[in-house]
């Protein structure tokens, strides 16, 4: 079984909801980690986006990327740039991969605008989980 890590900076939204998917989308073709290089929480708006696709997330926890150092990972997916250049050297054979998904907990305006946001975000994270495992897995 394949060993998956997403990491982002803070392991709240985007980090979050790829690892949702992945779970989803792999079934037992491989067990999905997410981590970040710091670790804010996992965000409500996070948790209610992706269940409107009928996952839920809401157990999931922020973990940091140092609880997973001993963890030989397949591939490693940065979901964002701040990730990637903080990462720090896995000794691992590792396949890497880095996509900068916008930040969904940065948006402004009216609750609907910010939800309309994190939906924007959720559809380009889903479209790269469902693209990554038919490459990958």
């Amino acid at each position: 079984m394949k060993k998956i890590l997403v990491l982002c900076t803070g392991n709240s939204c985007r980090s979050q909801i790829a690892e949702g998917y992945l779970r989803y989308l792999a079934g037992n073709k491989a067990l999905v980690y997410s981590a970040g290089v710091e670790t804010h929480g996992v965000n409500p708006r996070a948790v209610s986006i992706i269940k409107e696709d009928g996952i839920d997330i809401s157990q999931h926890t922020s973990n940091n990327i140092n609880e997973y150092l001993s963890i030989d990972f397949d591939f490693v997916i940065t979901v964002c740039d701040n990730a990637k250049e903080r990462c720090p050297y896995f000794p691992t054979t590792a396949k890497k991969f880095h996509h900068n998904f916008p930040d969904p907990a940065k948006s402004i305006g009216t609750e609907e605008d910010i939800l309309e946001s994190f939906r924007q975000v959720r559809e380009m994270i889903k479209t790269y989980c469902k693209q990554f495992v038919i490459d990958n897995l």
